[in-house]
Parts: structure tokens; sequence; C-alpha cells
């Protein structure tokens, strides 16, 4: 599946894979996950390519899910396969990106919220601009954190810092981002592509089939519960997201919008 908000550059052995939903904040809607989830499948079978930059807008990373998107909530007609499917999506999106062999670096201007934060932590690398900031505000909108995003989180800062991140939802600046381990390193607003490239470059001068290897072996032992521990988020989700408080608090969000 292909979308106008995806795009894909190839640069011999690099790619840059952008998502950019003009006017929309550039938060998630089913066509663009859809069409990331495609990307990544299709980079799990690509021998040419050994590394993938991922970015969003030129000021901005992600709003995270679209809460107007219809599609999402809207779902008296579905059959409750149809309604699973759907709440999975954004599971099998950071699936896909987290077991593409090649490396991957997140390169985040503005902020990246949610859904946005939840991509980010399937990339294997994080580089966060020095004025944006990161946000995982699911909570207050009466949503747990899905898209297997807990278990990476926990994995990276520890459960107290998750809890904090989670629970309290507090925008997390970036020297701050730093410092828990979240991102890998801050450059200057505007520089997080070209910073993430030279990252890339490093990767690239080794030999691709040992880098490969090594990344599916750190996987492996870093990960080995993750999808114990997160097989259930999107039914947890679809499950929370239509509790009475919680619709009433995605409506009071949506419509100050």
């Amino acid at each position: 599946m292909t979308t106008n908000a995806v795009t894909v550059e190839r640069d011999g052995p690099l790619a840059r894979v952008r998502f950019n939903r003009k006017g929309s904040l550039n938060a998630f809607d089913q066509d663009t996950i859809l069409a990331l989830t495609d990307i990544a499948l299709g980079f799990q079978r690509d021998l040419d390519i050994h590394a993938v930059v991922l970015t969003g807008a030129p000021d901005v990373f992600s709003a995270g899910i679209d809460l107007k998107d219809g599609r999402m909530w809207q779902q008296e007609s579905m059959s409750d396969l149809e309604k699973r499917e759907i709440f999975y999506r954004g599971v099998r999106l950071c699936q896909a990106w987290e077991d593409m062999p090649q490396v991957t670096i997140a390169a985040m201007e503005g902020f990246a919220i949610g859904a946005g934060c939840a991509l980010a932590l399937a990339c294997d690398f994080r580089i966060l601009a020095n004025n944006a900031f990161l946000l995982v505000p699911e909570v207050k909108i009466g949503l747990n954190l899905q898209w297997g995003a807990l278990p990476r989180l926990i994995t990276l800062v520890g459960p107290a810092k998750a809890k904090r991140i989670c629970l309290m939802c507090e925008r997390l600046p970036a020297d701050g981002a730093l410092d828990w381990g979240l991102v890998d390193e801050i450059a200057p607003q505007g520089q997080t592509v070209v910073r993430a490239e030279e990252w890339a470059q490093k990767t690239l001068a080794m030999p691709a089939a040992t880098v490969r290897m090594v990344k599916e072996g750190i996987n492996a032992t870093a990960n080995a519960l993750h999808k114990a521990s997160s097989f259930a988020d999107a039914d947890q989700s679809q499950l929370s997201g239509a509790f009475e408080e919680a619709v009433a608090a995605r409506d009071a969000f949506t419509s100050k919008g």
C-alpha cells in the first residue's frame, strides 16, 4: 500500500523514510499506519539497503494517533475480527520496524507524542532536536500505552521512570530524554536527519551481514519477553477505550481541535 503522506528515498545502501500528513500535526491515520507497515515488511526482504532513517514532517515528528480518524472509533458495522484487526495495526507496524534487519534511526523534530514515541522506540536509535519533547498522554484520554511500546519503554528506562512517563503524562524535554536513555543524541533544531545519517554511515562502513547478525542477537536477548508481556495490549486498548470516562476524555480532547 502507498500513500502521498509516506515517501521512500534510496541513496545507495541508505534509505530515508518520511511520513508527512501536512496540516494534521503528523498524526497517524489508518492509511499512514498501513503504508509504513508495508514499507518495513518490504525492507525485511531487501538485501541492498543496510540503514534506514525514519523521520516525520520538517517541524514535527508525530502527534500520535489521529483521534479524529473515524475508522478508529466508528465501528458499529464492523465484526469483532474487523475491530480487532484495526486495533492491532499499530502493534504490527512497530513489530515490523523492530524486525527489520537494517539499522534503523528515528530523526525527531518538534515532538513525538504517544504513537509517535511508540514507533520511535521500535527503532534502534533515536536522534531528538534540542527544542523537541516526548510525551505519552494515553492515560489522560483513557487509553493504555500499546503498539508493544510499554515493554520497550521499560527496557530502556526501568519501571519507575516508565510509570512516571505513562502515569504523570508530563512532557519530557530533550535533555531529560537523553539523560533517561530514551534518545541517543540531541541535535540542533532542523539537523536531526543530518545527524541520523551520520550515525547510519558509521554502520554502513561495517560488514553488512555481521551488522545484521549482531543487531538480531542483541534484540533477541533484550526483547525476549516483550511479546509475552504485551501480547494483548491492543485488546486492552479496545476495552479501555470503551470506558465511559475514556470516551468523555477523548471527546473533550478532540473538541479542542
